[in-house]
């Protein structure tokens, strides 16, 4: 049990590590969107429960951080 906890947690940090050096070459705007639909997904899941409202969530938040760096 504690080997796979331990190759659980280190495959965890791979892909935050993955996913995180895919945002470097991302403009500001861009990343308030990915940012933005990630909250919004989260709180739509929270609210609404299964994939419809994750997905609203997620489009509404997404629209909101695109629209927070607009200039």
């Amino acid at each position: 049990m504690k080997n796979t906890s331990t190759s659980l947690r280190s495959t965890a940090v791979v892909l935050a590590l993955l996913v995180l050096s895919g945002c470097a070459g991302m403009t500001t705007r861009e990343k308030n969107t990915a940012v933005g639909a990630v909250i919004g997904g989260v709180a739509g899941n929270v609210i609404g429960g299964g994939v419809l409202g994750t997905a609203a969530g997620a489009a509404a938040g997404g629209v909101i951080g695109h629209q927070s760096s607009k200039k």
